[in-house]
């Protein structure tokens, strides 16, 4: 899953074990979420969503990822 995550952290000039200090899981998950290796849970991405002040829908990217999911379901 895309997220909006790394730009979110960098523009508020945060590392990334910072940032996950502030949601309380290891730098290791934010990395992973960078990297669209681990998808967030819920809890988390409405954490991170907080530290950034905007929306779980806008930081993860929900309408763009949908309509990706979309078009790969298309080709089954």
């Amino acid at each position: 899953m895309r997220t909006r995550i790394k730009e979110y952290r960098l523009r508020n000039n945060l590392t990334q074990a910072q940032l996950a200090d502030l949601v309380h899981v290891t730098d290791r998950t934010i990395i992973s979420i960078e990297k669209e290796k681990y998808n967030p849970s819920l809890m988390l991405a409405y954490r991170l969503a907080q530290v950034f002040h905007t929306t779980v829908e806008d930081l993860c990217q929900l309408a763009e990822n949908m309509r990706l999911e979309d078009e790969e379901n298309e080709n089954l």
